[in-house]
Parts: structure tokens; C-alpha cells; sequence
């Protein structure tokens, strides 16, 4: 049982990572508290569910369908949101209002009621030993693994990674050497939101729905966010596993009321412990 709850707690923390991995480049890069990323991963999961319950889609298509939306509306919301100016605090405001806009249009359409995505792979696991391993949870964290990667290596190794990190480190710098900041921002902010739509899916996939539960995943998100680092593309997935697995013992041997308490506590472990940086 326990080795079946660190499975478990590894599958929901890949989602953690997924989830977190949008969130923490906007906020490491960009400077912005987007809470509207947990509204957007919400409607992704809604609209796989329409496409799979109305039209009769297979829900692994909507992850082809639902980036290249989302892609759209995170480049609109920040061609918005740059026209003015947007600190950290007002940008965490802000975000929060759309959530709050996007969770009452969700209701509006969707209704208040449970929603599940009913598909073939609801059934579907393998088996290895006496552990199951669920087809979902497998596509999650195939998809977490290479999303965060995937992310790491343009990063890393492409120009427009380097132009978006230079842009994060020094902006007045970076346009001095010809780097469009504003270019770059709507592109990382399109990125991300794309991001928001594959956690959707993914999460629709393995969770029932209902707007009310967008808040409850915000503090986990965060906390995986910060235990990972600002802007990192694999510090998210890891810490996201981390507190993902740490959950599931305390679940497996303790109590599930437990469990929230274990994200936090590895929070504000965190915020004690590391060295503070000088002049802080």
C-alpha cells in the first residue's frame, strides 16, 4: 500500500509541476502573480470535457485544440496588461479578478455541478508487480516530463530562451544588445498560458471539475512554485513530486486531513533555512 501511495503521490505531483510550471515562468520572468493561470488550467479542463462529452472527441485531441487557444488569450491578456503599469501586487489583484471572471463564466456555462470526462481511458492502467499504473496519471507525467524539459532546453540552448532570461536579469541591458522586451513578453505570456491548457487537459483527464475547487489548488501550486524557484522550468515538476509523494505517505500513514498541512510545512521549512541574500 505504501509503495502504491508514493506512485500516486509522484503522479499528483508531475500535475503539481505541470500546473506550476506556467505560474512560476511568469512570475520569475515577467515580474507578474498571475492567478488568472489557475482560471485558465480550470476552463482547459472544461473544455476537454465539452469536446469529449458534445462532440465526441477523444480527449487527447483537445491537447492539439486547446494550446494553440490559450496561446491566443495569454498574448491578449498581455497586450493588456501592458498598457499599464504593472507591479507584482497589482498584477496578483488583477489576476485574481479574472479568475474570479473566468470561474463565473465557467459556472455560467457549466453549471455548479461535478463535471467528469468520461473516456476509454478512464479504465485503462497497467499493472507492474502489485502496483497499478494508471493510463491518465502515465499521460500527466509523460507530458509533465516533457514539458518541463522541453522548457529547459529552449531555455537554455535556444536564442529566445537566452533573449527571455537576459530580458528577466537586466531588461535596460538586454535592449541595449537589440532584445524586443516587449515582444518577448507577449510570447512567455502566450507560452505559459498554453501551458495552463495542457494541465487542463491533464487534469480533467484524472479529476472531477467544479469552479469552486480553482482556489483549492493554489496553495500547493505555490508552494511547489517557491520550493522550486522562480522561473526555473524543472524546480516546479521536482518540488511539485516532492510534496506530491510527501501528501500520499502522510495520507497512507496518518491522516488525509493531514496532508495540506505537509506542502506548507516544506514551504516555511524552506523560507527559514535557505541563506538570505544580502542586503535582504
Amino acid at each position: 500500500m505504501l509503495a502504491q501511495s508514493i506512485l500516486s503521490g509522484i503522479f499528483i505531483g508531475a500535475l503539481y509541476g505541470l500546473i506550476g510550471l506556467g505560474l512560476g515562468l511568469t512570475w520569475g520572468l515577467l515580474r507578474q502573480i498571475n492567478l488568472a493561470h489557475f482560471g485558465l488550467v480550470f476552463l482547459g479542463g472544461y473544455l476537454s470535457y465539452q469536446m469529449t462529452a458534445s462532440w465526441k472527441l477523444d480527449p487527447l485531441l483537445a491537447l492539439v485544440l486547446v494550446p494553440p487557444l490559450f496561446f491566443a488569450i495569454g498574448v491578449g491578456m498581455q497586450w493588456v496588461l501592458s498598457k499599464f503599469a504593472i507591479t507584482p501586487f497589482n498584477s496578483l489583484l488583477v489576476s485574481f479578478g479574472i479568475t474570479v471572471v473566468i470561474e463565473s463564466g465557467i459556472q455560467g456555462i457549466w453549471t455548479a455541478d461535478y463535471r467528469k470526462l468520461e473516456s476509454p481511458y478512464n479504465a485503462m492502467k497497467f499493472t507492474v508487480g502489485k502496483l497499478y499504473l494508471p493510463v491518465p496519471e502515465l499521460v500527466t507525467l509523460a507530458l509533465a516530463l516533457a514539458a518541463c524539459f522541453g522548457v529547459w532546453a529552449a531555455m537554455r540552448y535556444t536564442d529566445l530562451g537566452k533573449a527571455m532570461r537576459a530580458m528577466a536579469e537586466d531588461g535596460k541591458i538586454a535592449a541595449a544588445f537589440g532584445v524586443n522586451a516587449q515582444t518577448l513578453a507577449l510570447v512567455l505570456a502566450g507560452g505559459c498560458a498554453a501551458l495552463a491548457g495542457v494541465a487542463g487537459v491533464c487534469l480533467a483527464l484524472t479529476f472531477s471539475l467544479t469552479p469552486s475547487q480553482i482556489y483549492a489548488w493554489v496553495g500547493v501550486v505555490f508552494a511547489a512554485v517557491m520550493l522550486g524557484g522562480l522561473g526555473s522550468a524543472l524546480g516546479p515538476l521536482a518540488a511539485g513530486v516532492i510534496i506530491g509523494v510527501s501528501e500520499a505517505i502522510t495520507m497512507a500513514v496518518a491522516s488525509p486531513s493531514w496532508a495540506p498541512i505537509v506542502s506548507f510545512s516544506l514551504l516555511i521549512a524552506m523560507l527559514l533555512l535557505r541563506p538570505a541574500k544580502a542586503g535582504t
